[in-house]
């Protein structure tokens, strides 16, 4: 994946739609100023578009990611000194390879698994490390990496969504940069851009 780095103090909007009830993690808004870490998988977007379109409440107005760490910090906390040390953090981690080939299921979410797993548990851990004040998902659920294909109640559809999205994998992508994200009330805001390995 090959994204510009906006400058950290120009907010934009995704190229998406807005919604009031969008979260990378969850598909819900618990209120403005709410941020998250998020690698943006434009590829996928043809693949797991229809379900997510259906039955993803994130979807209206967040694109296709993986969750690095929802929720971070809250946004009036991130100043100057904050961004700086993302962009250090990250700029230590080269970009890798990311390959999606299976999906994965909890209780009421389906998903593409990114493989390998291992270096977004590691830049997991390494943000925790530093913020502990913000655990992954509030301390209430343990992160498994992944990228939501349909979230809901209705997982009755779920296998037939599956089965149309494994006929259109794999997809690849290369993670070569981390998006902080911002919900200003009516949708998700990229406030920064951090480049993997700081190129």
């Amino acid at each position: 994946m090959t994204r510009d780095a906006s400058h950290p103090s120009e907010e934009r909007p995704f190229e998406t739609r807005p919604s009031s009830e969008a979260d990378p993690a969850e598909g819900r808004s618990s209120g403005t100023g709410k941020t998250a870490l998020v690698v943006i998988v434009p590829e996928a977007e043809t693949v797991v578009g229809l379900g997510r379109a259906r039955l993803d409440c994130s979807a209206d107005g967040f694109p296709a990611h993986v969750t690095v760490l929802y929720p971070f910090i809250g946004d009036d906390r991130i100043d100057d000194r904050v961004l700086e040390e993302l962009r250090d953090l990250f700029a230590a981690h080269v970009p890798f390879d990311v390959h999606f080939t299976r999906c994965g299921r909890f209780a009421d979410l389906l998903y593409l698994v990114p493989e390998p797993e291992g270096p977004f548990r590691r830049l997991t851990d390494e943000v925790v490390t530093r913020w502990p004040e913000a655990p992954p998902y509030g301390g209430q659920f343990e992160p498994v990496p992944h990228l939501t294909v349909a979230d809901g109640t209705d997982i009755g559809m779920f296998d037939a969504i599956e089965a149309d999205v494994l006929e259109r994998l794999p997809v690849a992508t290369r993670a070569d940069a981390i998006s902080l994200v911002v919900f200003d009330g009516s949708g998700w805001r990229e406030r920064a851009v951090f480049r993997l390995g700081g190129g």
